[in-house]
C-alpha cells in the first residue's frame, strides 16, 4: 500500500475525532458551567528510506492525536437572582456528595437548589459540601434549616444568603440570626486529570493534585462565590466555527489523498493486463 493511503486514513480517523470533540463543544455552548476540551495531533512515526550528506531521508506515516485535554478557563457569570445559584469568580471546583452512594464529585456548575429536607442540592440531587455549622468543625452536606441555630429554636427559615466566602447566614421567622455554615471548594494543581462522568460533575480527584482538605472560597488562591448568578460554559463559539471549518476542509483533503492513491493502485493494477 502507499504510504500516502495510510497517512490519508490516519488523517480521516484522527480529524473524525476532532470533529467529534467540536461537536461536542457546540453543543454545550449553554451549559451552565460546561468546560470544553482541545484536540491536539502529532504526527506518527516516519519510515526511513535512506541518508545522505544532506541527512536521514524519512517519510511520514500520517497523524496521531497526542492529547484530548480540558480547558479550564473562566467562563462568563450571568445573574439569575435565584438566591441558591452560585457562581465561581476565579479558581476552585464545588465539592459535592451522592446521598445515595457517598461517592464524591467536584462541579463548577452552581446551579443548585433547596430540597424538601433543606439540603442544597445540584439539579441531579448530589448534596453541596461544607461546614455544616458556624464552628467550622465538622464537613458534611449543606443544610439550610434552622437545626444549627444557637438555640433550640423551632422558628422556621424565613431568608438566607451565602456571602462571597461562602458563609451561610440563616434568619428565622422570630428575628433570629446565626451562621448555618460555609461552602468548601477544592482546586487541582493539574483540573486536566479531571474525568467528566455527565451532569458537569467530576471524578479521578486524586489524580487530579488536590489541596489538603477544601478550603473556604477567596481563600489560598481560590475564587469567590458569586450568588444569584451562574458561570456559563466557556465555550468560544466563533473559534469552534472556524475549527469545525478548519478541520471540514482538512477532512476532503484526505479524502482527496485516499482517492488519489486508490486511483494509482488500479493504474498499477491495470499495467499488469
Amino acid at each position: 500500500m502507499l504510504l500516502s493511503m495510510d497517512s490519508g486514513v490516519s488523517a480521516l480517523d484522527q480529524f473524525q475525532q476532532a470533529l467529534d470533540v467540536i461537536g461536542n463543544n457546540i453543543a454545550n455552548v449553554n451549559t451552565v458551567g460546561f468546560k470544553s476540551s482541545n484536540v491536539q495531533f502529532a504526527d506518527s512515526l516516519s519510515q526511513t528510506i535512506g541518508d545522505n550528506a544532506a541527512g536521514v531521508e524519512q517519510i511520514g506515516e500520517g497523524v496521531v492525536t497526542s492529547s484530548i485535554t480540558g480547558n479550564f478557563t473562566q467562563g462568563s457569570i450571568t445573574n439569575t437572582g435565584v438566591q441558591s445559584n452560585m457562581a465561581l469568580n476565579g479558581n476552585g471546583f464545588f465539592v459535592v456528595k451522592d446521598p445515595a452512594s457517598g461517592q464524591q464529585y467536584v462541579t463548577r456548575d452552581g446551579n443548585f437548589t433547596v430540597d424538601p429536607s433543606g439540603y442544597l442540592v445540584t439539579s441531579t440531587g448530589m448534596r453541596v459540601q461544607g461546614y455544616t455549622s458556624s464552628a467550622a468543625t465538622t464537613i458534611g452536606d449543606i443544610q439550610v434549616t434552622n437545626a444549627n441555630a444557637p438555640t433550640a429554636d423551632t422558628s422556621p427559615v424565613q431568608s438566607y444568603t451565602f456571602n462571597s466566602n461562602g458563609q451561610l447566614n440563616v434568619l428565622l421567622a422570630d428575628g433570629t440570626q446565626y451562621v448555618g455554615g460555609q461552602i468548601l471548594l477544592q482546586n487541582f494543581t493539574s483540573p486536566t486529570q479531571l474525568s467528566s462522568v455527565g451532569n458537569n460533575l467530576y471524578t479521578g480527584i486524586s489524580g487530579a493534585g488536590p489541596l489538603a482538605a477544601a478550603l473556604a472560597p477567596e481563600s489560598n488562591g481560590l475564587g469567590g462565590v458569586v450568588t444569584g448568578s451562574l458561570e456559563m460554559s466557556n465555550v468560544d463559539l466563533a473559534s469552534q466555527l472556524t475549527s469545525l471549518i478548519t478541520t471540514q476542509r482538512a477532512y476532503e483533503a484526505n479524502s482527496k489523498v485516499i482517492t488519489t492513491s486508490n486511483e494509482i493502485l488500479q493504474d498499477l493494477v491495470n499495467l499488469g493486463h
